[in-house]
Formats: structure tokens, C-alpha cells, sequence
């Protein structure tokens, strides 16, 4: 069924408006997945905060014109699926790259952050980014140590001297 013209442009101006907001983008060829896989993708998506779209190749490169995401327009080629990463750069990669183990019809083609153009072996390293909470967690955790370092030591003062006057005591005891 042929799109007409406005409805090319509300998918341009809807996959633009996304690429505008994403920290990172994944292009895969989903030749061979079922339906019911790609309900089950989509689902999964969803649930972790990333825009997914199959997009013909003549509407993607014009929605990722103007955008950091232009770098991705060579692999606009053969059925093509857009993931963006709305909420960690790494959402879309894990995404994929987890789906493409369960089920081998999933290819990844390329993937970008920040408008450098990765290939698709690369896609391990972007699926390892640590989401936001555990980038927080890593940097209130880099924060906290030189303050529980200095309590530590502080704390310890007084528990030397502790053991040093209870052993002085054990002696005089043993003595006795």
C-alpha cells in the first residue's frame, strides 16, 4: 500500500523529533523475524525507554538529516529498523544485541553516538554503558570513599589506644 504524502511526512517529522532527542541510535535488518517476534521486540522496547521503527530507507535518511545522526545514512539499505535510545546510550544496543542472540534473523548494521558512526561489532561496548542509576551509583560511590577513608582512620585512633591500654591491663593482670 502506497503512503501518501502526508503520512511520509509525519513519519519523517515523527523519527526526526526522535532523533533529535536520542543519546544513541541502532540500525538492524530484521529480514526473517516473525510477527510475533516483532510484537515481542517492540514490547521490550517499550518497556525500556527505546523508540524502535521500521522505516523505509528514502524516509529514514530524511529524518536523520540535520541530526547527529546523519552518519547512519550509508546503512540505509535493505529493510531497516531504527532503534533510539531515549533514556542511557546503551538502552538500544542492549536491546538489540540481546534480541539478536535469542533470535539470529536480527542483524545489527550500525550503530552511532554522538555523530560517530560505530559498526555493528562494536555494539558490545555500547550495550556495556551503565545505565543512569548505576553511573550514579558509581559516582556517589567514588565520592563517599575518601570521606568513609577519613572516618575510618579517625576511628581509629581511638580504638588503638583501646587496645593498647587492654593489653597494658592484661599484662599487669598476668603479672599479678
Amino acid at each position: 500500500m502506497a503512503l501518501k504524502l502526508e503520512q511520509k511526512q509525519q513519519i519523517v517529522a515523527e523519527v526526526n523529533e526522535a532523533a533529535a532527542s536520542a543519546l544513541s541510535a541502532v540500525v538492524a535488518d530484521y529480514r526473517g523475524l516473525t510477527v510475533a517476534e516483532m510484537t515481542d521486540l517492540r514490547k521490550k522496547a517499550r518497556d525500556t525507554g527505546v523508540y524502535l521503527r521500521v522505516v523505509r530507507n528514502t524516509l529514514a535518511r530524511r529524518a536523520v538529516e540535520g541530526t547527529e545522526y546523519a552518519c547512519l545514512d550509508e546503512t540505509f539499505v535493505g529493510p531497516t529498523l531504527v532503534a533510539f535510545s531515549q533514556e542511557d546510550p546503551g538502552s538500544a544496543a542492549r536491546l538489540l544485541k540481546d534480541y539478536a542472540k535469542e533470535y539470529e534473523a536480527l542483524e545489527v548494521k550500525a550503530l552511532s553516538i554522538g555523530g560517530e558512526l560505530f559498526d555493528a561489532g562494536q555494539i558490545d561496548r555500547v550495550a556495556k554503558l551503565p545505565t543512569l542509576d548505576e553511573a550514579r551509583a558509581m559516582l556517589l560511590a567514588v565520592m563517599q570513599a575518601p570521606v568513609v577513608k577519613l572516618a575510618r582512620t579517625l576511628n581509629e585512633v581511638p580504638g588503638k589506644l583501646t587496645r593498647t591500654v587492654a593489653a597494658i591491663r592484661d599484662q599487669k593482670q598476668a603479672e599479678s
